[in-house]
């Protein structure tokens, strides 16, 4: 094989040792994932409120409604748009987000309570989260969800009050190095909980000894079974951070939740698959969350968790980078890479040696 077809930030020519193979380079991410196609019902999320509860501060990621077609919702409550705003680097950064008041969320939490798969809301259905075997092909994203559905905090005994963590990883990819970050975090974070999969169940029981040794307090790690892929991307939304793991990072699983627009802290090393997550930040222009080293790392998860004004500065840039960057645009992508191969077949049809390709 000639070329390895990657970019500045997974394989830089300093690391070129790593690989057999010359270096072509994509002005952005190599990684690339159709989530803006597969999942429209996700560009944007409405946050279910009680007009029987006023006032308080909103959360954008304790109760979401989600669908294709919004309209009959308007129907049934008062639809208003707010703005999440949150400091970065002494600028504010806002956010327009938009709130569905509804009369009574008392059936919405009856459904879930009892596990039904949906309830009406004067005459407009509304779809459990979980109730994904309703529709197999959408449930594994081959198709698009045409239902409006919920999903909250509460369905994955997530507290509504807390700052949630997440990986949703396999739990290989934990090395006793990276537990003991996250550990170090979580006990730093007041009112902090870590969100993990049974990615395999045998692990979770082996996940909780080991922090538990390592310090942790009690109650802070929350496990949920492995989900059909809509469901697993849509869930995403509930975090408000996700902490990567740096000796293996998440690829698809980093374009889901990014896709959910969840910041992500990651920490490269030299390998490829320790660096993929960092690229997919750069490309959204987040390259602050991409840490030196284990403490920077801690520290930046840490001002994530306690700092709410920076956590929704944060967030609103995944959430408007999600549309605006390069990272889900698959028509971007496919140029780019026409293009590299054609400078490919250029240096073949001139009879050039065969050499990196970084510009």
């Amino acid at each position: 094989m000639d070329y390895i077809i990657t970019d500045a930030q997974t394989s830089p020519v300093h690391l070129a040792d790593q690989y057999s193979e010359k270096l072509a380079f994509l002005p952005n991410t190599f990684f690339i994932g159709d989530h803006m196609r597969m999942f429209p019902h996700l560009k944007e999320r409405i946050i279910m409120a009680d007009s029987t509860n006023p006032g308080g501060n909103v959360q954008d990621n304790v109760a979401v409604i989600n669908a294709v077609d919004i309209d009959p919702l308007k129907d049934v409550a008062h639809m208003t748009q707010v703005i999440m705003e949150g400091k970065h680097k002494d600028e504010a950064v806002k956010a327009n987000v938009t709130v569905a008041e509804l009369s009574t969320t008392q059936g919405i939490n009856s459904m879930i309570l009892n596990g039904q798969l949906q309830t009406s809301v004067n005459g407009v259905n509304i779809q459990n989260g979980l109730a994904t075997q309703i529709n197999a092909k959408a449930a594994t994203g081959e198709e698009i969800p045409d239902q409006i559905m919920v999903t909250t905090r509460q369905q994955y005994g997530l507290p509504d009050d807390a700052v949630v963590y997440c990986n949703f990883n396999q739990l290989y990819k934990i090395d006793p190095s990276t537990l003991k970050m996250w550990v170090n975090i979580l006990n730093r974070v007041p009112n902090s909980v870590m969100w993990l999969l049974r990615f395999p169940q045998v692990g979770e029981t082996n996940i909780h000894v080991a922090a538990q040794q390592m310090g942790l307090k009690n109650g802070k790690l929350i496990f949920s079974n492995v989900a059909a892929k809509e469901e697993h991307v849509r869930r995403g939304q509930l975090a408000d951070v996700c902490l990567d793991t740096p000796l293996c990072n998440g690829h698809t699983t980093g374009m889901d939740v990014l896709w959910a627009g969840t910041p992500m802290v990651t920490l490269p090393g030299e390998t490829l698959a320790s660096r993929v997550a960092s690229s997919q930040l750069c490309t959204l222009d987040l390259e602050e969350l991409v840490a030196k080293n284990p403490q920077d790392y801690e520290n930046i998860a840490v001002k994530l968790g306690n700092d709410k004004e920076y956590r929704r500065a944060i967030r609103a840039k995944v959430w408007d980078g999600r549309i605006s960057s390069p990272l889900f645009d698959v028509r971007v992508y496919a140029k780019d890479l026409e293009d590299l191969v054609y400078k490919m077949f250029e240096k073949f049809r001139k009879g050039e040696k065969i050499n990196h390709i970084t510009q």
